[in-house]
């Protein structure tokens, strides 16, 4: 039940902020808070710890900046998920390639739906010409990595189930955005009205 909690948990909060899911799970396994499964102990490394962490301070500038955050992320659409397969890959160490690879693929798909929908609400926020909601988006991103790490910790099921409804959720926002965007851009490329007159007349 904890390597459930680890692996959903760490692969939702890959998604989101990478590093400081690597420095909160590295930490907390240290500590001995937890015990990472398979060769995830690697994460324990104080010099995976550090530049987890020095990479975690520069997201933090990062990703309070608009415009800037939505390009930090869009480069990031090919770390998270990797970091979040890595995850489940390293996880199953113990099993063999038969479950590494599927669950890799799992806890993958996890940090891609995560990024994905951080990203897209990003973008939404970077529409609004006032530079706070960046700030507090990003802080309470931030938060929510936390609370899952706390939660992976002290109550894994709980974390795992908190995962499967983000998911659930998240398909249903990201069919939303994108109805949306297309209805955004389907209205800008259309004629108008008198140019489409025009047009027949011809």
């Amino acid at each position: 039940m904890n390597s459930l909690g680890v692996l959903m948990g760490g692969a939702w909060g890959s998604g989101v902020n990478l590093y400081m899911t690597t420095a909160g799970l590295g930490i907390a396994h240290r500590m001995g808070w937890l015990t990472l499964p398979g060769s995830m102990e690697t994460l324990a490394n104080p010099l995976v710890i550090g530049i987890a962490i020095l990479l975690y301070a520069v997201e933090f500038v990062a990703d309070k900046i608009p415009f800037v955050d939505s390009a930090w992320d869009t480069v990031h659409t090919f770390i998270r998920p990797v970091g979040g397969m890595a995850l489940g890959y390293m996880a199953m160490a113990d099993v063999g390639p038969a479950i590494q690879y599927p669950v890799a693929i799992l806890t993958g798909s996890i940090a891609l739906d995560s990024h994905l929908t951080k990203a897209t609400a990003r973008a939404a926020i970077n529409t609004s010409p006032e530079p706070f909601s960046n700030s507090v988006a990003s802080v309470t991103e931030d938060a929510s990595v936390f609370g899952v790490m706390y939660l992976i910790i002290k109550h894994p099921i709980i974390a795992a189930i908190l995962v499967i409804l983000f998911v659930l959720f998240s398909i249903w926002f990201l069919k939303t955005m994108f109805r949306f965007i297309k209805k955004i851009f389907g209205k800008s490329g259309a004629k108008p009205p008198e140019t489409q007159q025009q047009a027949v007349n011809s």
